[in-house]
C-alpha cells in the first residue's frame, strides 16, 4: 500500500497521532479509538497491521501486551517526497515570519500615549 493510501485514513493518522508521544499498548489504542471512531477490536487491529506492514508503525511484544511505537522510516519517506515541492511554500513562510518580526519590532517600538497607557 502506497504511504499516501495508508496517511489518508482518518482512522489511521488518528494511531500515529496517539503513537507520537511513545509507546502505547494496543489495549490502550483500541480502547481510544473504539471511542472515537466507534469501531470494533478488530478493525483497530487491521488498522495497526496495515501501519505496521507499511512501515509507519513498530510493535514489541512485553509479556502478554503489544506495544506500539511509530516508526520514523515511513514518516521519513513521506518527507522525502514532500521535499521535492518545499521550494513553493518555504519562500512564503520566511517572508510571513520576516513580516511578523516587522510588526512586532514596529509595536515594541511605537510610543505610548497618555490615554489609557496604549501604544498609538
Amino acid at each position: 500500500m502506497h504511504a499516501f493510501e495508508v496517511l489518508a485514513d482518518p482512522v489511521r493518522r488518528r494511531i500515529l497521532e496517539l503513537l507520537a508521544p511513545g509507546e502505547m499498548a494496543s489495549g490502550e489504542v483500541v480502547e481510544v479509538i473504539g471511542a472515537e471512531f466507534g469501531i470494533t477490536q478488530a478493525a483497530v487491529s487491521q488498522h495497526l497491521k496495515v501501519l505496521r506492514e507499511s512501515g509507519f508503525a513498530t510493535v514489541r511484544a512485553e509479556a502478554q501486551r503489544r506495544l506500539y511505537s511509530v516508526d520514523a522510516a515511513g514518516l521519513q519517506a513521506v518527507d522525502a517526497w514532500i521535499g521535492r515541492f518545499r521550494n513553493f511554500w518555504e519562500p512564503k513562510l520566511d517572508a510571513l515570519a520576516t513580516e511578523i518580526a516587522r510588526g512586532k519590532r514596529e509595536r515594541r517600538n511605537a510610543p505610548i500615549t497618555k490615554r489609557g497607557g496604549k501604544r498609538a
